[in-house]
């Protein structure tokens, strides 16, 4: 014959302050790309929020010559990425 109880063990919550994770806080990775737009002094890392645009997009956007080309791609920051999604949201030519 088993002994088996009906009741069933809960869990018990542990209070916020003693969580098991650790306390130390992480350092903000440093940038190291800066952004390819000559105004500006961002950096364009993924980690921080970079992408990287085609030349003939920038070129819609900041004109030419206003950005350095890096393997025919132009390396923006989070800012300057939301400058040109605004300015391209409603063109509908990027629909093919």
């Amino acid at each position: 014959m088993s002994r088996r109880t009906s009741s069933v063990q809960r869990k018990v919550r542990i209070p916020s302050g003693k969580s098991k994770k650790s306390s130390a806080k992480k350092e903000a990775k440093p940038g190291e790309i800066p952004c390819g737009i000559a105004d500006c002094d961002g950096f364009a890392d993924k980690h921080m929020g970079g992408r990287s645009l085609s030349q003939e997009n920038a070129i819609d956007t900041w004109g030419e010559g206003a950005f350095t080309v890096r393997k025919n791609r132009v390396r923006v920051c989070k800012s300057c990425y939301k400058i040109w999604k605004k300015d391209n949201k409603d063109d509908m030519n990027s629909h093919y």
